[in-house]
């Protein structure tokens, strides 16, 4: 039985067809690159806008006891903070504060001192030296982030706070 010959395609109708699809191709890379080059600003933000810092209630009793808790690098780049608690009421009374003065490496950090209710800036091995720097037991004079308790009574702190550009 002979076989039956497919479809022929001569040299004139393959030479339009790949510049056809060439020709495709650069206009949709054009059009490609017309649509990236014509949007705005972009701000890609990656998760929560501020650090869950746990119950309120749990915090305030560790806080109590063992005081001040250290939150090493919360924001992803080298932001460690402090949070402290003072008073009686677990819903009030929450300061967060910079563990570290932004011109100071990141081995000298305000430890606290329960003798004078006051952090003091200190290095974390002997081959590190710090500055003589105290704050009080608000952090007031270290950069300070906005603290809050939410509804579930979570402490929450705004560690995207710029004190620069205000509240």
């Amino acid at each position: 039985m002979p076989v039956a010959r497919g479809p022929q395609i001569s040299a004139k109708s393959a030479i339009i067809v790949g510049i056809a699809g060439v020709a495709a191709a650069l206009l949709l890379g054009a059009g490609v690159i017309w649509l990236a080059g014509s949007g705005g600003n972009v701000t890609v933000r990656i998760g929560d806008t501020d650090f869950d810092a746990g119950s309120s209630q749990v915090m305030a009793e560790e806080i109590a006891d063992n005081g001040p808790l250290l939150f090493a690098d919360v924001g992803g780049g080298r932001r460690d903070i402090i949070v402290q608690h003072l008073g009686d009421d677990a819903s009030s009374g929450w300061f967060a504060f910079e563990a570290r003065p932004a011109d100071q490496p990141r081995g000298c950090f305000y430890q606290w001192d329960p003798t004078t209710q006051t952090f003091n800036l200190t290095g974390a091995d002997s081959s590190i030296v710090c500055p003589d720097i105290t704050v009080d037991a608000t952090g007031e004079g270290a950069g300070q982030f906005p603290v809050v308790v939410d509804d579930g009574g979570s402490v929450r702190v705004d560690i995207n706070f710029n004190s620069e550009d205000g509240p």
